[in-house]
C-alpha cells in the first residue's frame, strides 16, 4: 500500500504543476477583447539624436560687385550712346574720360567747306574716303558735373596737317545715322542748361574728316563746367591732350 500513496502522490503533484503552468500560459496570452500591450526596449526607448545635415560645398563663383548708379547708361538728357568700331585711345581727365573710336570709312556725300589757298580746289571732294570717328564721354567721378550747351569739344588734327585751319569734314547727319552714332549728344525734348552730367553716364559727338590710314593724329579735348544758371566756368576748365594712330 505505501507503494501506491507514493504513486498517487506523485501523479496529483504532476496534475497540479500541468494545471499551474496552463493557468500562468492563460494569463501570459493577451485576452481577444484587450488591447496589445508592447514594452519598449532599451534601445527604443533612447531618444535618437537629430540628424545634423551634411553641410554644403560653398560657391566658389564672387559676387560681382554692384556697379555704380547709372555705370554704361546715356546722362539723363543725352541721345542712347553707342560704341561700334575700334578704340583708339582713352584721354583721362579729373573726374571724366573720353574714349575715342574710330568707326568706319565712308564715302563724302557732299563737298566740303574748306578749299587750298594755293589750288582753290576743296579739301574734301564728293566720293573722297572720309573716316568716322565716335567720342563717348563718361563722368568718372562721384560728383554731378553740369555743363552749358557747349558741352565739351575735340579737336582732332593730323600730325602732319599742313594747314593753320583745322581739319575740314562734311556736314551729314545721314553719315551717322547709318552708323548708329550721332554727331548730337543732346536729346530731342531735353530740358535747358545746364546739363546736369550723372557720376557714371555717358554722351558721345561723332565727327568726321579725310581719311589718311597710317597717319599719327593728336587730339585737344577741352571741357568747361557750367554754373547752375548754365554760365561756363572758365577758372575751372581741362583741356587735356592724347594721340592715336589712324587705321
Amino acid at each position: 500500500m505505501r507503494t501506491s500513496r507514493s504513486a498517487a502522490r506523485f501523479t496529483l503533484a504532476t496534475i497540479a504543476s500541468a494545471t499551474l503552468v496552463i493557468g500562468l500560459a492563460a494569463c501570459s496570452g493577451d485576452s481577444p477583447d484587450a488591447p496589445a500591450t508592447t514594452t519598449a526596449s532599451p534601445a527604443a526607448a533612447t531618444t535618437a539624436p537629430a540628424e545634423t545635415p551634411e553641410p554644403t560645398e560653398a560657391s566658389t563663383e564672387e559676387t560681382p560687385a554692384p556697379a555704380p548708379a547709372g555705370e554704361g547708361t546715356a546722362a539723363s538728357w543725352a541721345r542712347p550712346v553707342t560704341t561700334p568700331g575700334e578704340l583708339l585711345t582713352t584721354i583721362e581727365g579729373e573726374g571724366f574720360k573720353v574714349d575715342i573710336y574710330q568707326v568706319d570709312v565712308v564715302k563724302a556725300t557732299k563737298t566740303g567747306s574748306f578749299v587750298d589757298a594755293e589750288t582753290n580746289k576743296p579739301l574734301i571732294e564728293e566720293g573722297d574716303d572720309l573716316v568716322v570717328l565716335n567720342r563717348v564721354f563718361t563722368n568718372t567721378g562721384t560728383e554731378p558735373i553740369s555743363l552749358s550747351f557747349s558741352l565739351a569739344s575735340v579737336s582732332s588734327r593730323y600730325a602732319d596737317w599742313p594747314y593753320l585751319q583745322g581739319m575740314d569734314g562734311v556736314s551729314d547727319a545721314a553719315i551717322y545715322e547709318a552708323l548708329g552714332i550721332d554727331d548730337d549728344a543732346i536729346a530731342v525734348g531735353a530740358p535747358d542748361a545746364p546739363f546736369v552730367w550723372e557720376p557714371g553716364t555717358t554722351f558721345a559727338t561723332a565727327e568726321n574728316f579725310k581719311h589718311q590710314p597710317g597717319s599719327p593724329i593728336d587730339f585737344t579735348l577741352k571741357l568747361t563746367p557750367a554754373d547752375d544758371k548754365g554760365d561756363l566756368l572758365h577758372d575751372k576748365a581741362q583741356e587735356i591732350e592724347g594721340s592715336a594712330t589712324i587705321k
